[in-house]
Order: structure tokens, then sequence, then C-alpha cells
């Protein structure tokens, strides 16, 4: 009793389109974008995004929950993908910043006063934390960066390299870029 039957691969499909497009319109427009923009860019009636979401703030949430899960998966993936872990870091971490751009389109609403919000840096550390430390770990096994470095110390930096990424003087990729190679072993007198 009170089990909830998992949803069918069809319409798990149908929800991940939906919150990819509202995250690009997100980023795009901002969370208070029209619902029908966002119904327009998944393809589906703005009664599939209610039914789904009856709320803004239920979808900023699940929008933010499927970004971390999808960088999550991402991480061992690659892992297993490259035969080099720092290669494998080096895709996380763009994927990571592609988040983060996308975070920062979410930042208002994420800082709101609804309840719903607060456990979403909980979740975010849970998540992302783990997997930066798997990549850390393998490539510093591999001697290919310096041991030791803090995962949440690296998506810090990275996160403070982001802010301003909306600029278009600026280029937080290649910012980025420059503190992934200030990780690599033989590099700044290392």
């Amino acid at each position: 009793m009170g089990e909830r039957k998992p949803k069918r691969a069809d319409a798990r499909r149908n929800e991940e389109a939906l919150l990819d497009a509202a995250a690009a319109v997100f980023v795009a427009s901002g969370v208070d974008a029209p619902v029908r923009d966002i119904a327009a860019k998944a393809g589906v009636g703005m009664g599939t995004i209610y039914r789904h979401f009856p709320t803004r703030a239920d979808l900023v949430i699940a929008v933010f929950r499927h970004q971390v899960d999808a960088c999550t998966e991402a991480g061992p993936a690659l892992l297993a993908a490259n035969e080099s872990p720092y290669a494998a870091l080096a895709q996380w971490i763009d994927l990571f910043v592609d988040f983060l751009v996308t975070k920062h389109g979410l930042a208002g609403a994420l800082q709101s006063d609804n309840a719903g919000f607060e456990s979403l840096y909980a979740y975010f550390l849970d998540r992302l934390v783990p997997v930066c430390a798997e990549l850390l770990d393998a490539a510093a096994a591999a001697g290919e960066i310096r041991a030791a470095v803090p995962p949440l110390d690296l998506m810090r930096g990275v996160g403070n390299l982001c802010i301003g990424a909306d600029d278009p003087r600026y280029d937080a990729r290649r910012m980025v870029k420059v503190l992934l190679a200030g990780l690599r072993c033989g590099t700044m007198g290392a």
C-alpha cells in the first residue's frame, strides 16, 4: 500500500525532454518565462507541464535535480569511456560548467523563500562531490594530477570562475581550463 508504480520508459523520456526544454528556456529567458514557451520548446501542451509540475517552484526544483542527476551519471560513464582519468575529469568539468551556467539562470528562484529549495544545495553536494572525488582520485592514482585536491575546493573554484559567464568579454571555459592545467603533474613547479 502506498507504493508508487515506476514510470513507463516513454513517460520518463517525455519528462526528461520537458525538463531539458524548461532548462533551456530558463537560461534564455529566466525562471519567470511563460509556461507556454516551455511547452512549445518541449512540444507538449501546457496541461502536460501542469500535470507533472503543478507549480513553477515544482518545475524549477525538478530542473535543478534533473541537471544534477545528469552530471552525476556522467562522471562514471566518462571515467569508463576514457583511457585517461584526466581526460574524463576535464570532460566532466566541462559538463559541470554547463550545469553552473544553467544554474545561474535559476539562481534567483533557488534563493527564494520557498521551502522546497532549501534541500537543493545539500542534494547538489551529496550527489556531485563524490563524483568529482572519484574522478580526482582516479587522475591522481594515474599520476596525472597532484594528489589530495579536495573535490569541493575544485568545484568551488570552477563555480567562482563561472561567475560573470554571461559577459561576452569573459571566457569562463578558458579560465576553467587554466585551473585544470594547474592540477596537472609537472606544471607550475610540481
